[in-house]
């Protein structure tokens, strides 16, 4: 039975930066992920990563835009701590290995994103998330003697002690279907977004609410779960995303009619106006019929307006990506996109440390809500978030874990654990397929909870994730055997998903305003006399299948009062 100071689930981003932080404390680290470390979904960040590093530039002027990027549901002090934070955190990732795009006089290159007062993005080319992942992933190399590393080993649930504190976890490892009991004085979920509940997502395959279901079914409260981000650019044919340092760079959206749209929609920031306001006007002109392509489904994307020698320089992946899976150069022609599900704002409430609900029991990245990100995320504002949260989780968990003794555990949830994965084994075949109900539940969320939503639509969608709930529960599986068996963590995951999507509907039924990604056709209007609070869900009893509660949290205000967008 492993048995550490700090156990870290999830490996991404969130979970390297928590592990490297909490080894360097002094701690034992395990760091456990249910794919190698470089494959987690962070590799897919293109863009960029927000600090104030212009001179020029200011942290207040960052979080400013965050607050107002947000949508004032932000939590200010939080917003306040990650953008003071940032520049820092930019240079301590030079000095690991980062390589930061230089401009022609040697200095750190900045490029524009969404909702931002300047330029204050660094990024390499547009594969930033990559790079710094594997920095990181090597920096953890070093310390070998202090952090395990178990990858392809999948989290099945949470274990708590008499007292209700997290104590550990039980994991089933990939390759041969061994279960083990890991043993912890602190625990730190880093298991990212739910994307996968969605059809189709942005997100890898493996982002199917993980950790934010298991800390769920732990007592923790989930927090702004209504706010999905619908990213403006996403592939028409297969919802492959189209990073926003393309419209950083100078690339122009288009309608049908060739019209620059955004000049109507957001007249100041055009383009790289927030990404809730580009997505509702991409959406508005393929509603209003004038979309492109057969179906007219999509806008255009013109990144000819930008120089071939630049695109090919830092926008080399989309050049790739534009040619591999819709067939064009986009160095001479624009590309069909329209708004695609991206990011989770919501996911487990935590405090500016990482610590949840639950004793013991951290979480960082996209599977927490801090909340950074309020009702909307800014562009490249996310991998900051990782890195500066995962950073002081980890020192957090390493300095609580330093002063505690070892918990012990018996091996009562792993032998729980074993029956309920032979039951969903053992299943005969009369039930629904795993694949199907995914399927449904993701169509099902990307129709009526998507850019713009109704309370007929989100009723309907709510009501079919009940129905999936219960046919969950006896969908079967083909795979039989212990190696490698994908069909049993696909039952596992769509439970994942099904909580998480249980808890997304509830908020957004429940939230009767538009706000951020929030935008519902009934209620167009921002409220800030009725709504301006979180919204929460706990479950209101013990397992797995216990419904959720609504509730409300306040926001935290420090400097910033809510006033109207401009664009």
């Amino acid at each position: 039975m492993p048995a550490h100071d700090v156990l870290i689930i999830g490996a991404g981003l969130a979970g390297q930066r928590a592990a490297l932080a909490a080894a360097e404390s002094g701690a034992t680290v395990a760091i456990l992920s249910k794919v190698h470390p470089v494959r987690s979904h962070s590799v897919a960040a293109a863009g960029g990563i927000n600090a104030a590093m212009n001179p020029q530039d200011d942290w207040r002027s960052h979080a400013f835009d965050t607050v107002k990027g947000s949508d004032y549901l932000g939590d200010q002090d939080a917003i306040e701590i990650m953008t003071s934070e940032a520049p820092d955190e930019i240079i301590h990732l030079e000095h690991i290995g980062v390589t930061f795009h230089r401009d022609d006089t040697g200095h750190l290159d900045l490029r524009a994103f969404g909702g931002a007062s300047m330029k204050r993005t660094a990024y390499v080319a547009d594969i930033t998330g990559q790079a710094i992942l594997h920095v990181l992933y090597e920096q953890l190399m070093k310390h070998s003697a202090t952090v395990d590393r178990y990858e392809e080993w999948f989290n099945t649930s949470l274990l708590r002690d008499d007292s209700g504190r997290c104590v550990g976890c039980v994991a089933r490892d990939i390759r041969t279907g061994e279960m083990r009991t890991f043993v912890a004085k602190t625990v730190i979920l880093a298991t990212g977004g739910v994307g996968q509940a969605f059809k189709p997502t942005t997100n890898g395959l493996i982002c199917t609410g993980d950790g934010m279901s298991l800390a769920y079914r732990a007592g923790a409260r989930l927090m702004d779960m209504e706010m999905i981000q619908y990213h403006p650019t996403t592939l028409v044919a297969n919802g492959f995303l189209i990073t926003e340092g393309a419209r950083g760079e100078g690339a122009h959206l288009l309608n049908a009619d060739g019209e620059r749209f955004m000049q109507t929609d957001a007249p100041n920031k055009m383009e790289l106006a927030s990404r809730d306001v580009v997505s509702r006007a991409g959406q508005k002109e393929i509603n209003a019929g004038r979309g492109i392509g057969p179906h007219k489904d999509g806008v255009f994307l013109d990144v000819t307006v930008v120089p071939r020698n630049r695109i090919l320089e830092s926008l080399r992946e989309i050049v790739n990506l534009g040619r591999d899976f819709a067939g064009i150069d986009i160095t001479r022609e624009p590309i069909p996109v329209r708004p695609g599900q991206h990011y989770t704002m919501g996911g487990v409430k935590t405090d500016v440390n990482g610590e949840t609900d639950v004793p013991g029991l951290y979480a960082a990245g996209e599977v927490a809500c801090v909340s950074v990100h309020g009702g909307n995320r800014l562009g490249a504002n996310s991998l900051l978030d990782t890195l500066i949260f995962g950073r002081r989780a980890g020192q957090h968990a390493a300095a609580v874990a330093g002063e505690m003794r070892m918990p012990e555990v018996s091996e009562a949830q792993l032998r729980d654990d074993e029956r309920r994965i032979r039951r969903i084994v053992d299943r005969p075949r009369t039930g629904r397929r795993i694949s199907a109900i995914k399927d449904e539940l993701g169509t099902t969320l990307n129709q009526y909870c998507a850019v713009f939503r109704d309370e007929e639509g989100m009723t309907k969608a709510h009501d079919i994730v009940l129905r999936l709930q219960e046919e969950a529960r006896s969908a079967y599986i083909d795979d039989k055997g212990t190696v490698f068996n994908q069909d049993v963590l696909g039952a596992l995951e769509l439970g994942f998903m099904l909580d998480c999507a249980e808890a997304i509907t509830l908020s957004a039924l429940e939230r009767k305003e538009s706000r951020g990604a929030h935008s519902r056709t009934d209620f167009p209007d921002r409220d800030d006399e009725n709504w301006l609070f979180h919204l929460t869900v706990q479950q209101d009893g013990e397992g797995a299948e216990a419904p959720g509660e609504v509730g409300r949290a306040p926001i935290t205000f420090t400097q910033w009062q809510p006033m109207e967008r401009t664009y």
